[in-house]
């Protein structure tokens, strides 16, 4: 019989991811950063690869990677522009999670696509279990090929696979709906 853990179902449960924009000061510091970049690196990866790496964009970064924004708009209106610098310009502490593909036999990219989500659904659990408020983001310029090369240096076979921006929550934010289990499972006996 399996000895399960109430404190670790009870997070699961009610945990919940705070608004990037409500997100304030102070902010964890590399000692505080680094056990929950640990926890985030046990996430499955498929053949022990390791097909993902974090960049850690602190406040300067973040104002540089907001400034950059604009010379790889690729067609977006003024609109589209300013929501992706806001998410930049209003943050004190993101990690970018970068998806790192790995040639292998055995595992297809697909799985490492997967492992780099998994890792951005860990770093966010590990910042709120460890106290803080998180949010995982992305949006069109994390997207951007150019953006990401040009912003992170990453190279042709790295892409950014979430932002996960870190910081003491300012505001709760009330519960959302959550998905009707018994409308999206399936149960199969044969």
């Amino acid at each position: 019989m399996p000895t399960p853990r109430p404190d670790v179902l009870n997070f699961l449960a009610t945990r919940r991811s705070r608004p990037a924009k409500t997100l304030g000061l102070p902010v964890p510091d590399r000692a505080a950063l680094i056990p929950m970049l640990e926890m985030a690196a046990r996430s499955p990866d498929h053949g022990k690869l390791e097909p993902w790496r974090f960049v850690v964009l602190e406040r300067g970064a973040l104002l540089r990677l907001a400034d950059a924004i604009p010379s790889h708009a690729n067609g977006q209106d003024q609109e589209a522009i300013a929501k992706a610098q806001k998410q930049y310009l209003e943050a004190h502490l993101a990690v970018a999670v970068i998806e790192v593909q790995r040639p292998s036999p055995k595992v297809p990219p697909i799985e490492q696509t997967y492992s780099a989500g998994a890792v951005c659904l860990a770093l966010l659990n590990a910042a709120l279990a460890s106290g803080w408020g998180a949010n995982w983001l992305s949006g069109w310029p994390s997207h951007d090929a150019g953006f990401a090369v040009a912003a992170l240096g990453l190279a042709p076979n790295e892409r950014i696979a979430g932002l996960i921006h870190i910081g003491t929550e300012t505001s709760v934010p009330p519960e959302r709906p959550r998905p009707d289990i018994a409308a999206i499972t399936t149960w199969l006996s044969e």
